[in-house]
């Protein structure tokens, strides 16, 4: 639901400015940074904002890039930059056919695939839009390390928007049901009365889980790191970043 004074297009706002992309502090985004200015096009698959694209193409990017996203508050702020297609769909309704060596989804938004039937119809239109032997590159949490635990009001905080607006937000889960957690993400004025409040399933992974699917859709899984430093993925990792090659 909508509160009157913290709207979707606020939240977007919101999201850009407490998520830059930083390919200068980041190993992670630095790598996907480089390797959009080294191919001819790159697709980003749940884009958001836009900000890897708009970077990437500041740092040199000559070719295509093409950003795609359900929500249409988040893909207002990203077509600032004209110099980039942006497309308002779910992973699953794209058509796009060997146009891309390489396909990205960042900032774990992997974990909104939920369902299965999401999961196959996502990695088929993926895997339809890379070229042969193409790269997807994409993370999400890794289940063991239970990341949902922190998700409550005590751990909550404020934050101000650049207008100079104070808000408080915190996420509160509602039920855990094997991989998939159901949480709210509230923003509330600073004496806590909500404004605005919305509801998502994640679903969580690990390597014994996801790359069956990722090999049902005819990829090889090539690399996959505990984080995004490229450290090793063990017992104790809280990230799953994954390097996969189309077949």
């Amino acid at each position: 639901m909508r509160g009157h004074a913290f709207t979707d297009d606020d939240s977007a706002l919101m999201y850009d400015v407490e998520n830059p992309w930083d390919p200068d502090g980041s190993m992670h985004e630095r790598f996907l940074t480089d390797a959009a200015v080294a191919v001819d096009a790159v697709l980003d698959v749940g884009c958001g904002t836009g900000s890897y694209l708009h970077t990437a193409r500041e740092r040199g990017a000559g070719g295509r890039l093409v950003g795609v996203d359900p929500d249409e508050s988040m893909l207002a702020r990203a077509r600032r930059r004209t110099d980039i297609e942006w497309l308002r769909c779910t992973a699953a309704e794209m058509t796009f056919e060997a146009e891309f060596p390489a396909v990205t989804m960042n900032s774990n938004a992997f974990q909104c695939l939920a369902t299965d039937d999401e999961l196959r119809a996502s990695l088929a239109a993926i895997r339809r839009a890379i070229r042969p032997n193409g790269v997807f590159i994409f993370g999400t949490r890794h289940l063991q390390a239970r990341a949902w635990e922190a998700w409550n009001p005590d751990n909550g905080g404020a934050f101000t928007m650049p207008d100079g607006r104070e808000y408080r937000g915190w996420f509160e889960v509602e039920s855990v049901a094997g991989p998939l957690v159901t949480f709210t993400d509230t923003v509330a004025s600073l004496d806590g009365t909500p404004l605005r409040v919305a509801r998502a399933t994640l679903r969580f992974h690990t390597p014994e889980t996801l790359n069956p699917f990722l090999e049902e859709a005819g990829f090889a899984v090539e690399n996959q790191y505990g984080d995004q430093k490229t450290g090793p993925l063990t017992d104790a990792s809280r990230e799953i970043i994954t390097h996969a090659r189309a077949q």
